[in-house]
C-alpha cells in the first residue's frame, strides 16, 4: 500500500483535514468547526478531525502535517509566532499532542507546495505564490523545496513596499502590496463606497468609472510587484490563489497585459501567471505534502 499522508489546516473558522496518497488523491476529508475563543476547543477539534481520519484508513496519519497561520519555529514543531489569533497556537507542539510525527508549515506556504506537487504549477522547481484576500500571503519554492528563510518569514509577498510615502500596513511597511489589493483596505480604498473587492468587480463589469479606476491601480500595483518578484526570485511560475481571484479575467487579462509591459523578459523568456487549482482544501494537502518529507 501507498504512504497515506494526513494533511490538516487549521482556518479562523474551520479545520479541514485531508488524508492523500503518494500521487495526491484524496481519499478522506474531514471537516470541524474552529473556536477561535477557546484552544482547548479547537485543539480537541484538530485532534478529533485527525483520529476520524485514521479510524477511516488503514495505515494512515503516521505522520502529519499541519497548515497553520503564522511563522513556525525552526524545527517545524509549532508555530513560534502569531500574535492576535488563535491564543494557545504559539508554541504548542502537535507531536506531543496527537501522539504521532507532526510538522508544522505557514498556510500559506502549505497552499503553495500543493500547488507546486499536484496543482498549477506540478512539476515545476521554482516558483512563487500569492493568496489574495483579506490580506496578501505568500510562499516561495526554490530548487523544488519551500524556501522559509532566517526566522522562518520568508515568503510575506504581501508585505512588500510599493509606495514608501503611503501609510504603514499591519507590520509597519509603506504602501505595501497587501494594502494595495487586498479586502482588508477596499473600504479605505474606495471612501466606503464597496465593503468587499466583489462588489467593487462587480460595479467596474457594470462601467462605473469610479469603481474601474480603483480597480485597475490596484491590479497594476499587483504587475508591478509580480514583475518586481521576478527580477528577484526569476521563478518559472507565479501561482494566484485566493478569493480575488474569482474576478477571472477581469484580474488576468488586464494583468498579462501589465506583465508584458513591466516584465524583465531576458532572451525571450517570461514568466507565467496561473490561477491556483487547489481550493480550500490547498493548505490541507500542503501541509501534508511538507510532512512527507520527513
Amino acid at each position: 500500500m501507498s504512504e497515506i499522508i494526513i494533511g490538516v489546516d487549521l482556518g479562523g473558522t474551520r479545520i479541514k483535514a485531508v488524508a492523500i496518497d503518494e500521487t495526491g488523491n484524496i481519499l478522506f476529508e474531514n471537516y470541524q468547526p474552529t473556536d477561535d475563543g477557546d484552544d482547548k476547543i479547537w485543539k480537541n477539534a484538530v485532534k478529533r478531525a485527525v483520529q476520524t481520519i485514521q479510524n477511516k484508513i488503514e495505515n494512515a496519519g503516521t505522520v502529519i502535517g499541519i497548515s497553520a497561520p503564522g511563522l513556525p519555529n525552526e524545527k517545524n514543531s509549532a508555530i513560534g509566532f502569531m500574535p492576535g489569533r488563535l491564543q494557545g497556537l504559539e508554541n504548542f507542539i502537535w507531536s506531543d499532542f496527537l501522539g504521532t510525527k507532526a510538522f508544522v508549515l505557514n498556510d500559506a506556504v502549505a497552499a503553495m507546495m500543493a500547488e507546486a506537487k499536484f496543482g498549477a504549477a506540478k512539476n515545476k522547481k521554482n516558483v512563487i505564490m500569492l493568496t489574495l484576500g483579506t490580506g496578501v500571503g505568500g510562499g516561495i519554492l526554490i530548487d523544488g523545496k519551500p524556501y522559509q528563510g532566517a526566522f522562518q518569514k520568508a515568503g510575506h509577498l504581501g508585505h512588500l513596499s510599493l509606495d514608501s510615502n503611503a501609510e504603514p500596513d499591519i507590520i509597519g511597511v509603506p504602501g505595501s502590496l497587501e494594502d494595495a489589493i487586498g479586502n482588508c483596505t477596499i473600504e479605505k480604498r474606495t471612501g466606503g463606497r464597496f465593503t468587499s473587492t466583489d462588489e467593487l468587480i462587480k460595479a467596474h463589469r457594470k462601467g462605473d468609472e469610479f469603481a474601474t479606476q480603483v480597480w485597475m491601480t490596484s491590479v497594476n500595483k499587483l504587475a508591478v510587484a509580480l514583475a518586481s518578484f521576478t527580477n528577484i526570485l526569476s521563478p518559472e511560475t507565479i501561482i494566484l490563489g485566493g478569493g480575488i481571484t474569482e474576478a477571472g479575467n477581469d484580474l488576468f487579462k488586464p494583468l498579462e497585459k501589465l506583465m508584458a509591459k513591466y516584465e524583465w523578459r531576458s532572451g525571450g523568456n517570461q514568466t507565467e501567471v496561473v490561477k491556483a487549482q487547489y481550493g480550500d482544501l490547498a493548505g490541507a494537502v500542503g501541509a501534508a505534502c511538507f510532512a512527507k518529507q520527513f
